[in-house]
């Protein structure tokens, strides 16, 4: 079945016309541009389109820094899934997280990471290529469908591994990263080199070459940039990628010298109450510094109500300064579906926990539709519309082999908020509904021990039974599921 999947997947990604976007997303002044039309956007943050940290399985007890996470690479299935839950419910543009770096806890924690150390002393790092894979699919298909991404190189953090993990390659101190003499920081610019000049699996085409590509950012949160740092770091990329734009990555403050440098296109800051700047008013004072010179872009802000959230969302709406707006926003942050049903999650230390698309009231303790429903009038907002637009009817899900009717799982449609259950005795029915007003969205699910649906009637011994499941939205209806039986012994 998963063959058959990633098969059908691949079809799909081939039959693509070879050139979805028409431009290159470009700058013009301290505006984005898609073709002659001003480009901005506003959303969910999505970390995770190219690796999951699955938070049902806890923390590796064998990662000595105490909170090491388990991580997986996504299947075909949940990428396509989530790319359409961002693109269906209006998000135009999405910001991913870093490439992860390899730590030597790795393998007793059962993840794999995109940089590997050298193979040689001194030399440089190394693409995983199986990482790569999933890296080439999210962008083929974020192409397919039609979402620009912001791509990220390399984090001033630990979590996914960062620069103290690159550093540790070479015997340096982490903040040896942001010394433009040093090793590490020349293996850094080697990693770029290999990411931008990087043949994509599906599509055939270089990465710098993609569209789908609009923005890459020097890395995340580098607080610590210098001025050497960031000239350097965005020269070598736009020599490399001269048609796609250059984010400078640093965090808490704006860069005089990024406002003049010839080469950044995208000044962007991170709003988090912790760091004292999480207002309206931030979105003001560096609309103010930015002085209109560049494009501005609040790259991530959060973990506050919902009521908050819009009064920050609103500024980076409204807000402007001699003309200029930010071009987009995202709130922190989203989590897609699981390939077998449910939803991932991760609950950040101030007790929130990440939206799910389109949202659900079960999770009212978390404010996810209030979150999900100020983002998308945002949306609109920025295309010139006071109300968001209604969702469209969701598309089939896709109902998993049948093991057991006590434990009955499907992907879910990417903007589906409920199902109907339907069972009969022949593959062609009558159908009977066994199931309604049934939900995949809630929080904190562990497929492990959880049951999204059970077969709630009795069956006889010998009897073959047939399933399929249809998706509801406020909009509509999907058509029904594949058909999947089940012989009760």
């Amino acid at each position: 079945m998963k063959q058959l999947t990633l098969v059908c997947v691949l079809a799909t990604l081939i039959s693509v016309p070879a050139m979805a976007f028409e431009h290159f997303i470009s700058r013009d002044g301290h505006q984005l541009k898609d073709g002659e039309q001003v480009f901005r956007f506003a959303g969910v943050h999505a970390p995770e389109l190219h690796r999951i940290e699955d938070d049902a399985r806890g923390t590796c007890k064998e990662d000595p820094r105490g909170w090491g996470q388990y991580f997986k690479w996504p299947t075909a299935d949940e990428q396509d899934n989530w790319i359409q839950s961002l693109v269906l419910t209006g998000h135009k543009a999405m910001r991913v997280y870093v490439l992860s770096v390899a730590t030597p806890y790795d393998q007793a924690c059962e993840r794999e990471t995109h940089i590997l150390p050298p193979l040689e002393q001194g030399g440089m790092p190394r693409l995983n290529e199986t990482a790569m894979v999933h890296y080439d699919r999210m962008i083929a298909l974020s192409h397919q469908h039609g979402l620009r991404l912001i791509l990220p190189f390399i984090d001033h953090w630990q979590w996914w591994g960062g620069r103290e993990q690159l550093a540790a390659f070479y015997g340096e101190h982490e903040d040896d990263f942001y010394d433009s003499n040093s090793k590490t920081f020349a293996a850094y610019l080697n990693i770029i080199e290999q990411v931008i000049n990087r043949t994509n699996t599906y599509t055939g085409r270089q990465y710098k070459d993609e569209k789908a590509i609009m923005a890459w950012e020097s890395g995340n949160e580098l607080k610590m940039s210098t001025e050497a740092f960031v000239r350097q770091t965005a020269a070598h990329i736009k020599s490399l990628a001269p048609n796609q734009l250059v984010m400078d990555g640093t965090y808490l403050k704006i860069n005089e010298f990024s406002k003049t440098d010839p080469n950044v296109d995208i000044i962007s800051n991170h709003f988090y109450t912790v760091n004292n700047n999480n207002s309206p008013q931030e979105v003001r004072d560096n609309l103010k510094a930015i002085d209109g010179k560049k494009v501005y872009f609040v790259g991530e802000f959060g973990l506050e109500p919902a009521a908050f959230l819009d009064s920050v969302m609103q500024a980076a709406v409204h807000e402007e300064y001699n003309g200029a707006q930010a071009a987009g926003t995202f709130i922190w942050g989203f989590r897609g579906r699981r390939h077998n049903g449910g939803f991932y999650w991760h609950r950040e230390y101030t007790g929130n926990y990440s939206y799910h698309l389109p949202g659900f009231p079960e999770n009212d303790a978390n404010e996810e539709l209030a979150v999900v429903d100020l983002v998308r009038k945002a949306m609109a907002q920025m295309d010139g519309d006071e109300s968001m637009a209604p969702l469209p009817a969701p598309q089939p899900p896709t109902l998993r082999v049948i093991e057991t009717p006590n434990n009955i799982r499907w992907l879910g449609a990417p903007v589906a908020r409920w199902y109907r259950f339907e069972r009969a005795t022949k593959p062609i029915g009558p159908w009977q509904v066994i199931g309604e007003g049934i939900s995949d969205g809630r929080n904190r699910f562990d497929p492990a021990s959880d049951v999204l649906f059970a077969d709630p009637h009795a069956r006889q011994s010998g009897q073959t039974y047939y399933y399929r499941v249809i998706a509801f939205n406020e909009s509509g209806n999907s058509a029904p599921s594949n058909v999947e039986q089940y012989l009760e012994p």
